[in-house]
């Protein structure tokens, strides 16, 4: 029997409705046929995120481990095997067998029990990501994937409303959303054309035995390579590391201009979703790292030690 766990059941019914609860009561079936199709067997317990089951398994033929991955096809998860086939292992984990009718992924296993998130020393695993981050965005995207132009240009189409929104009681947060909103505005023309994982958060990174770490579930985006930095400078959130971490990435991606305006697109991105679904205002930390680089860009950015 495939066990579908409860917490993702919640997240599918929560965030896709029906069509989540259809794709849940469907799932062992699923999990039947590729195990059949692809000549696999069960090895251990389900394993999930919001949006996926996972399972262990291995090739009955010659007991190589891997991991077989269903989720609902759809705008987030259809460019996932595209950036995958496109880094062929190079800093990501490797992907062995696709469905594209269903979206169903067979994986290179990788250890679940050792995330990034492990290593205690901040440090060490901000440099392991900083390390993995240049080794994707060294890969041009692939035709077809998402623009971060077309995602800049929707972001800014929704800055009136979202300060409405806000209200004149929020003055502080609707600064930092026009002062966001003003620097996508410097770059939007020149969107970038590497293959971004956008997602790329030390939980994303696992131990492999291929590779020591390998990052998975990408959501793939062609763009600038500087909007793949605002989940790691937000881990572990600390405004003092804010700067050492911004020059640690800033050493892959090149531009710090750029990277600068780019990162204030991720925020303006995240203030808008957290608007839309209700929110009062802006997370207060990443308004606080906001704060921090437009501080540091009008004061010529010295580095941190």
């Amino acid at each position: 029997m495939i066990h579908v766990p409860e917490e993702l059941v919640r997240s599918q019914a929560k965030y896709n409705g029906e069509a989540g609860r259809a794709f849940v009561a469907g799932l062992p079936g699923l999990a039947e046929e590729f195990l059949g199709r692809w000549g696999l067997r069960v090895t251990g317990p389900s394993l999930h995120g919001v949006a996926s089951l996972v399972l262990p398994v291995e090739r009955v033929a010659d007991g190589t481990p891997a991991a077989l991955k269903m989720q609902i096809p759809d705008h987030e998860t259809e460019g996932e095997p595209v950036a995958l086939r496109a880094w062929d292992g190079a800093g990501a984990v490797r992907l062995l067998d696709h469905d594209p009718a269903t979206g169903t992924m067979l994986l290179e296993r990788l250890d679940e029990t050792r995330p990034l998130t492990s290593v205690t020393d901040t440090r060490a695993a901000l440099g392991v990501a900083a390390g993995l981050l240049a080794r994707l965005v060294a890969v041009p995207a692939p035709e077809g994937l998402r623009g971060l132009g077309d995602i800049a240009a929707g972001m800014l189409a929704r800055v009136p409303d979202a300060l409405v929104r806000l209200g004149a009681e929020d003055a502080e947060d609707a600064a930092v959303l026009r002062d966001c909103a003003a620097a996508v505005r410097e770059v939007a023309g020149e969107p970038g054309d590497r293959l971004l994982h956008w997602d790329l958060h030390l939980g994303n990174v696992l131990a492999g035995a291929r590779e020591p770490w390998l990052v998975i579930d990408p959501k793939p985006l062609a763009g600038d390579p500087g909007f793949e930095l605002l989940p790691l400078l937000m881990e572990r959130f600390d405004p003092d590391d804010v700067l050492w971490r911004f020059d640690l990435l800033t050493e892959v991606v090149g531009d710090r201009g750029r990277a600068v305006a780019w990162t204030l697109g991720r925020v303006l991105q995240n203030g808008l979703w957290a608007l839309a679904e209700g929110e009062p205002g802006l997370d207060e930390e990443q308004v606080a790292v906001a704060r921090i680089l437009l501080d540091g860009r009008a004061g010529g950015f010295r580095r941190s030690p």
